[in-house]
């Protein structure tokens, strides 16, 4: 069966995170600019590589001050690590539309195992006749494994942020037409 790639198309897709402020309530972050693609055997997902790389410089949370903080020493260091990557070990179907993806997740130099769940949205043509899927990928990270630990304390004690990231990725891919590939084997 021959290998097929699936490009990220960024302008239907997105990465978020989220996380606890003050255990109160939820604060929404995304990246605007991320690439990444997976390679198949034929049309089938199973056992897919997926590859995904994110310009942490582009971080978004609606508050410019919170998003140059996010950039310094004090979580990121995006002039130290200006990307995340994510690079899959295996992605194996749960049951029906579900997916569980392993892989390594690189954050400041850091590379940790993560396990994410991805569920399937469906295959369809676009108007253009590009053949496109959909996947909704969740998860957890512990963001003190990747030496992201800056945090306050409340007046009572408590942290002011949770430790606890959760990531949410709608992404589309685009299968890449074989007259493209075989282009690129000849260059």
């Amino acid at each position: 069966m021959s290998k097929v790639t699936w490009n990220i198309d960024p302008l239907h897709s997105e990465v978020q995170f989220k996380v606890k402020h003050l255990v109160i309530s939820t604060v929404t972050g995304s990246f605007k600019s991320f690439s990444g693609h997976a390679v198949t055997d034929g049309d089938d997902f199973t056992n897919a590589e997926i590859e995904l790389t994110i310009d942490v410089d582009s971080v978004d949370t609606g508050q410019p001050g919170r998003d140059e903080h996010l950039k310094n020493g004090d979580f990121f260091e995006t002039e130290t690590y200006p990307q995340f990557t994510f690079k899959s070990t295996s992605f194996t179907k749960i049951k029906g539309d579900l997916y569980k993806l392993t892989g390594n997740l690189t954050i400041k130099g850091i590379t940790k195992e993560v396990e994410l769940e991805a569920e399937y949205g469906g295959t369809e043509r676009d108007p253009w006749g590009n053949t496109k899927v959909g996947f909704e990928v969740t998860g957890t990270i512990d963001r003190k494994d990747f030496n992201v630990t800056f945090n306050a304390l409340t007046e009572t004690g408590g942290l002011a942020l949770g430790e606890n990231i959760k990531i949410l990725a709608n992404v589309q891919l685009a299968k890449q037409e074989v007259a493209v590939q075989e282009l690129e084997k000849q260059v």
